[in-house]
């Protein structure tokens, strides 16, 4: 992939942050922390402040707890970094639940890119042996539709497969 198919999209592109408490709950089987989801941001910087477990990816129709490290940030790739690689790198499914004894609290912060331009598979990528996966759209749009949803899984980005 060429630099400026990266640099051009995210070039003063927009940075949002969020701090997550998830209170113990003595019936953590009755509740979901946050729902399956994908990020539709290029990518999820996350911090697990005090290493309760709680975030889980999903890998193989498996859903696998993720082990805080301390000190360690997760990068999750989004789901607009899979549409810009053509599908060469997924954004992962992933969800929190709640830990029956101890609070868990984590920062995420997202990267995403800039509102006046485009999204779709880098131009560099494209080749006739690799056609595009995905459809072209504004980011403008794309956010717009992405506001207009609830997170479900990863069902977000099929909206975009060509």
């Amino acid at each position: 992939m060429e630099s400026n198919d990266m640099i051009t999209l995210f070039k003063e592109g927009m940075q949002a942050m969020r701090m997550n408490y998830y209170p113990p709950c003595p019936q953590p089987e009755q509740v979901i922390g946050l729902t399956p989801h994908s990020d539709a941001v290029g990518i999820t910087i996350l911090l697990q402040l005090n290493e309760v477990e709680g975030l889980q990816i999903k890998k193989d129709g498996i859903w696998i707890p993720i082990k805080p490290l301390p000190n360690a940030f997760i990068v999750n790739i989004g789901d607009i970094l899979e549409i810009v690689t053509n599908g060469q790198y997924k954004s992962i499914e992933h969800r929190a639940i709640v830990n029956s004894e101890k609070e868990r609290l984590s920062i995420a912060t997202f990267l995403s890119p800039n509102l006046d331009g485009d999204l779709g598979p880098a131009p560099s990528l494209i080749t006739p042996d690799t056609p595009p996966k995905f459809k072209r759209v504004s980011v403008v749009d794309f956010s717009k539709d992405l506001f207009s949803k609830e997170l479900n899984r990863k069902t977000f980005i099929e909206r975009y497969y060509i």
